[in-house]
């Protein structure tokens, strides 16, 4: 017993006793701060109409606020602790000190975060992204912790750790260089309202080509429409060049720009016949009449030269075709008519005569979009023929081996022997 007596009257006893007590005491501060207060809270910010609560309850500001509550224990009540040494006493309360300063610049981190997420959720909240500003912020903040930790630790004061710093310069210019020229590429970016969240952009040079789903300080992430995801530096969207095809999307109206290579063998005048069979054309009716007038007008000023045929002005199918064309677009209930829309004959060349069509759809959604341009161009493809038209394409095998067909039956009724017979089929 009395062995006892004296291991309970040892003060390292008493030491030992009251540090267990101590750390049993944030334990249960901890678990009282997880257990007790989180649910509280939780269910008062449910119960609640503002959404700021939710956005701190759900980026964990009050999960990193309850684990302060262990390290206040431990660094105001080291001091109540008998027998310890006094450097060990400072470190205990300093290591306490500055997991407390780590928990308050996380809850400060999660708070810019949940910042960050109302300024999304707002009306105009994608149109210019702050989320390069929150980044650059919270980097500052841990910096400034991390600073102020070492500062505790070795009693220094600020001012000599800046001059330090200062010192260091060049290398933290070079530690720190993408994210300075990524602060300074997002300042412009949203300061010039060159990039929103949503927005389509057309990047080669990245091989992004779709929407861009986040900003950040360092990347921009864009989702192409092959559902990759291309992370481009922020800095590059101010270094080089892209697409951004928000203005197409606010106008309503996707361009359509795409061209017919009619086959210039088949351009001629058209004779009465032909005009009369383009009579039937509603679309046509305005300007056959409009066009005969005018050409009859200046006919008649040629005087005896209007006998020639070569002399007079004559309406050929390719026109009347063009005017059919630009008839049926300013018809059309697709197409916008508050937009440029026409009908352009493009230079001639080896593929024929291109005759454009330039125009905008009264939709930018990509699906509609191509289902009304292919639906025109289906419709004035199988209209070729009434106007005596014809598209033109590289000749086939199947085009070669017609062509040939008259030769094959004349070198069949030659003379020649069934064994040259037989080569010349198997040639041709």
């Amino acid at each position: 017993m009395q062995s006892w007596h004296d291991l309970w009257n040892h003060p390292w006893t008493h030491s030992v006793a009251a540090a267990v007590a101590l750390l049993l005491i944030a334990l249960l501060a901890g678990a009282l701060a997880r257990f007790a207060l989180l649910p509280v809270v939780r269910a008062i910010t449910r119960r609640t109409t503002w959404r700021w609560d939710d956005a701190l309850l759900e980026q964990g500001t009050f999960k990193w606020l309850a684990r302060m509550l262990p390290t206040m224990v431990i660094q105001f009540g080291i001091a109540l602790v008998p027998g310890l040494p006094t450097t060990l006493q400072v470190m205990i309360a300093n290591v306490a000190q500055a997991l407390m300063i780590v928990f308050v610049a996380l809850a400060a981190s999660s708070a810019l975060s949940a910042l960050e997420s109302l300024y999304r959720q707002a009306p105009h909240g994608n149109q210019r992204s702050i989320k390069a500003l929150v980044q650059l912020v919270k980097i500052a903040l841990f910096i400034a912790v991390t600073l102020v930790i070492i500062v505790g630790f070795t009693g220094r004061s600020v001012g000599w750790m800046l001059s330090g710093l200062g010192a260091m310069s060049a290398v933290l210019m070079l530690i720190f260089k993408d994210t300075i020229l990524g602060f300074v590429a997002g300042v412009q970016l949203s300061s010039n309202d060159m990039l929103r969240v949503g927005d389509w952009i057309t990047m080669p040079s990245a091989g992004a080509d779709g929407d861009v789903i986040d900003i950040s300080l360092h990347t921009v992430k864009v989702r192409n429409f092959d559902q990759t995801i291309v992370t481009v530096p922020t800095w590059k969207l101010i270094s080089e060049s892209y697409q951004n095809w928000r203005g197409m999307t606010e106008a309503g109206g996707r361009r359509i720009k795409r061209a017919l290579n009619i086959d210039a063998g088949t351009v001629h005048f058209l004779n009465e016949q032909e005009l009369a069979h383009l009579q039937r054309f509603r679309l046509l009716r305005d300007y056959l009449a409009g066009k005969h007038a005018e050409l009859g007008a200046w006919n008649q000023t040629q005087g005896a030269d209007a006998e020639h045929p070569f002399n007079r002005r004559r309406m050929t199918n390719l026109g009347c075709f063009r005017a059919y064309v630009q008839a049926y677009l300013d018809s059309h209930p697709d197409v916008h008519h508050g937009m440029s829309c026409m009908v352009r004959q493009l230079q001639s060349g080896p593929e024929g005569v291109p005759l454009e069509l330039y125009c905008f759809t009264a939709t930018t959604q990509w699906a509609a979009y191509e289902r009304i341009q292919s639906d025109i161009f289906d419709h004035l493809i199988a209209l070729l023929p009434e106007f005596g038209l014809q598209l033109y394409q590289q000749p086939s095998g199947g085009d070669v081996r017609s062509a040939l067909a008259p030769l094959s039956r004349v070198v069949a009724q030659s003379p020649a022997s069934p064994q040259e017979q037989a080569t010349w089929r198997a040639s041709t």
